[in-house]
């Protein structure tokens, strides 16, 4: 394809998930034209407190599901259990049988040597509660997750008839030393998309670009996220995320973008 017939060429997008997870949106969307704002708003750690976490490790065939609601789930817990000489491999035909949030997270805990019996067809944690509410009805459910996460998820496991046990995996960290030379080229405007993956990366955003200069580009740049809990978060800010991944994946991410630009946006890149 020609570079002047790509979808998204000559609009600027910022990215601001973690520089070690960003490698598949960046290669999306430079290869669909556009060009990459990178400014990491989130960073990712161990848990500090790792006692309830090293509790679930060493009783971990007594679950029956082992829940992984992200490729960082999966690579913190799969560390913890190295640490801890737990051999993941050892799971494969015996419980807890383990399920992930779509197929990225689901190729992740393959590599870690984990079987994956289920993967929901929705990449959202929402939609793997629903999609699993017959098979975790009176099952002990084990969760690490960040310490960020919401209580929706074990909620609505609950309401299945769950018994969970959420843990602390990571924990997730607001970055404040992005580049200033960034910051101020979305300040002025000079973005046509700014995506999130994640409410943590918006409200860290906020934090460092200002509520009050954000909400001036209003019109000016589009806010896109990654699926619906992370949307409802920027709403709740009172802001609008226009761009919605049906897919919560980068990929999909990437085709919300290209489907707003073609039905929406002018042609011509912005510039500082």
């Amino acid at each position: 394809m020609a570079a002047n017939t790509k979808p998204l060429a000559g609009k600027r997008v910022v990215i601001t998930r973690a520089a070690e997870q960003a490698g598949d949106l960046v290669r999306a969307l430079e290869e669909n034209g556009a060009e990459v704002l990178l400014v990491p708003s989130v960073a990712f750690a161990e848990a500090e407190d790792k006692q309830l976490l090293d509790a679930a490790i060493l009783s971990l065939f007594r679950f029956d599901w082992l829940l992984l609601t992200s490729q960082n789930a999966v690579r913190f817990f799969a560390a913890r259990c190295r640490e801890r000489g737990f051999d993941l491999s050892v799971l494969a035909g015996a419980p807890p049988s383990v399920a992930a949030v779509g197929p990225a997270t689901a190729e992740a805990a393959r590599q870690e040597g984990l079987v994956v019996k289920f993967v929901a067809s929705r990449n959202t944690g929402e939609g793997l509660a629903q999609e699993l509410r017959e098979y975790v009805l009176g099952k002990k459910v084990l969760l690490p997750r960040s310490d960020r996460a919401d209580a929706d998820l074990p909620a609505a496991l609950s309401r299945a008839g769950a018994q969970v046990t959420d843990v602390v995996a990571y924990r997730t960290l607001a970055v404040h030393d992005a580049a200033e030379n960034e910051l101020e080229q979305i300040r002025q405007g000079a973005a046509d998309v700014i995506t999130f993956a994640s409410p943590s990366a918006f409200h860290s955003l906020v934090e460092q670009i200002g509520a009050d200069a954000l909400r001036r580009l209003s019109g000016r740049i589009v806010l896109a996220a990654i699926g619906p809990v992370t949307a409802r978060a920027i709403q709740q800010a009172g802001f609008v995320a226009e761009i919605v991944a049906e897919d919560s994946s980068a990929a999909g991410l990437v085709v919300g973008i290209i489907s707003w630009v073609e039905h929406h946006a002018p042609s011509g890149a912005k510039s500082p």
